[in-house]
């Protein structure tokens, strides 16, 4: 008795089996590519918007920057000019007391010392073929003269017989005498002044000036240079 033939697939069944497989194979590989691509593209869209904030974030900073460094320009000009006008405050600071210096000493305020010039003034010897013996005499006009002279020349103090002059001084004649605010002082006199010794000498020194004029008046002038003029204040005068 022969036993009956089972096949378990048919050729046919087979190949339905293979396409099936097949199928869900392509449609498993088709689902697993679709979702890595829908990943993917997710991903991509993060990537742009992060993208799109960062260079909204730099452009933002750039603008800033840029204000930055205009303010930064602002400053550094408005640093130069305070710069300038504190140097210019400087100068003219210096220039203020300097001026306040000139003043106090030109008003007797405050000692003088330093080089300058001295010049003495003497009776002529008395010539008895003239009659005036006030042409032979130094008078107080002879004294303002050479004063006169040194403040235009630029001495910074001037004294008389050592007595200090200053804005309010004045000087007459009282016979042999001449009397210097209130103090009398007989010839000869001696006029000092504190100051640029070339240029006091120069302008004394003048052709057809001040010596010139004293000497056509009989006057016996003497002038020197001295680099050790000491002048006190009038108030330690006082």
């Amino acid at each position: 008795m022969k036993r009956p033939n089972k096949k378990i697939f048919s050729r046919k069944q087979f190949v339905i089996l293979i396409v099936f497989i097949s199928v869900g194979f392509i449609i498993g590989y088709s689902y697993d590519l679709t979702k890595e691509k829908r990943i993917a593209g997710k991903v991509d869209s993060q990537q742009l918007v992060r993208e799109d904030v960062y260079r909204e974030e730099l452009i933002n900073q750039q603008e800033r920057n840029k204000e930055l460094s205009e303010e930064v320009d602002q400053l550094q000009q408005s640093i130069r000019a305070n710069e300038k006008l504190l140097i210019e405050g400087q100068e003219h600071a210096e220039q203020y007391v300097k001026r306040a210096e000139d003043l106090r000493l030109y008003l007797g305020d405050i000692p003088s010392k330093g080089k300058g010039v001295r010049v003495l003034l003497e009776d002529a010897a008395y010539d008895p073929k003239h009659a005036n013996p006030n042409d032979y005499i130094v008078h107080e006009s002879h004294v303002f003269s050479v004063i006169n002279e040194l403040k235009i020349a630029g001495a910074e103090a001037i004294a008389v017989n050592g007595k200090r002059l200053n804005a309010n001084s004045y000087i007459r004649c009282t016979g042999p005498v001449i009397v210097v605010d209130g103090q009398q002082f007989p010839a000869p006199f001696i006029v000092e002044a504190v100051g640029e010794q070339k240029t006091l000498s120069a302008s004394l020194n003048l052709r057809g000036g001040i010596i010139d004029q004293l000497l056509h008046d009989n006057i016996v002038v003497t002038i020197e240079e001295n680099d050790n003029i000491a002048m006190p204040s009038t108030n330690a005068e006082n």
